[in-house]
């Protein structure tokens, strides 16, 4: 215990901050999105990454990798999707137990329809909230602990 580094006053409060900010933003932009389009966060999530990705499909295992999400919870909210029309899977030909989230047509008309009010919340709730410094140090710092966990397979 001689050893360890305690947080110092200033420190603790950034630990603080960082703890609250994202849950009580991310129950926020859950129930507006759910209010006003019918979905949950990481649902909306997947719909955006597929949107952007080539051919508008990604591997399961890809999907949950850039979504930081488990492979269960993410194949739980995919099987939603694909209940209301808005993704579909496809097996890949080329490995048998390659399976692909492929969005949909509508998938793509509820993601455009969802994306103003969403940004809209993001705004609302983060970024208008912040100068464009504290802007550019959120962006740096939480850049830089991801870039670090992920180069350490975390």
């Amino acid at each position: 215990m001689g050893d360890t580094r305690w947080l110092s006053a200033e420190e603790m409060r950034a630990w603080n901050a960082f703890l609250a900010a994202p849950a009580l933003l991310n129950r926020q932009l859950d129930q507006q999105l759910k209010d006003d389009a019918g979905l949950s966060h990481p649902q909306y999530e997947i719909l955006v990454r597929l949107s952007a990705a080539p051919d508008h499909e990604l591997r399961m295992t890809e999907l949950a990798n850039g979504l930081i999400n488990s492979k269960s919870g993410l194949t739980y909210q995919v099987t939603q999707l694909e209940k209301a029309g808005l993704v579909r899977r496809r097996t890949c030909p080329t490995d048998i137990r390659g399976v692909y989230a492929v969005l949909t047509d509508l998938g793509r008309m509820r993601l455009e329809e969802a994306a103003p009010g969403h940004v809209a919340a993001v705004r609302a709730h983060l970024i208008d909230v912040l100068t464009p410094e504290q802007i550019t140090a959120v962006a740096d710092g939480l850049g830089e602990v991801t870039a670090r966990l992920r180069a350490a397979g975390r």
